[in-house]
């Protein structure tokens, strides 16, 4: 016989694509639902993490969740291009360069740079990607762009901004843009579910 929690998530699943709980909608408290369902919240708790991991349900943890919209998949054509829709989450800090870092920037290990984290939005206000910007000193003009892309588990910083569960696949962009003299002005990292996109490039 099946565990209660998958029983439990069976049932939820069914109200989920039956429209029971349509797609936005917030989705109910665990102490809710196992008030609902007779069970304990033990049972809720790895039910609810089963339709996370379905991408049925999404938002970020301790905070209530949403049933999630049918899932589109979009092209990121150009990496370098300014963002059209909303930012969610902006956070900025001063941070020491690691050595990989320090690599990618053209400094020594330790220096402090500029970080700049920014949730990028989807029409819909869903987050579509994160994208982390490091910098040495003020803001300078690109002239080129160099990317490279390659499969990525999210950690589970990545993962609880964006609303997902720590190892979820992404792609991770590594963007780095050059100034006139070719010197790195600035790089970036950006983490796109893989579930939501392709890169064309």
């Amino acid at each position: 016989m099946d565990a209660p929690h998958r029983r439990l998530a069976a049932a939820l699943r069914q109200r989920i694509l039956d429209g029971t709980y349509p797609p936005g909608s917030t989705f109910p408290s665990v102490r809710a639902l196992a008030a609902e369902h007779g069970v304990g919240v033990g049972t809720v708790y790895p039910a609810v993490k089963a339709l996370r991991a379905e991408r049925l349900l999404e938002g970020r943890p301790r905070r209530r969740l949403t049933v999630a919209h049918a899932v589109g998949v979009r092209t990121l054509a150009d990496p370098d291009a300014d963002w059209p829709y909303a930012r969610g989450d902006v956070e900025r800090s001063t941070v020491r360069a690691s050595e990989d870092l320090a690599v990618r920037l053209g400094v020594q290990p330790g220096t402090a740079v500029r970080r700049e984290r920014v949730e990028l939005l989807d029409p819909d206000g869903r987050p579509a990607m994160l994208a982390t910007t490091w910098r040495r000193g003020r803001a300078r003009s690109h002239v080129s762009v160099r990317v490279s892309v390659r499969a990525h588990g999210m950690t589970a910083d990545e993962a609880a901004v964006l609303g997902f569960q720590s190892g979820t696949a992404a792609l991770l962009v590594e963007r780095s843009r050059l100034d006139a003299s070719g010197a790195v002005a600035e790089v970036a990292d950006l983490v796109l579910p893989a579930d939501r996109w392709t890169v064309g490039l």
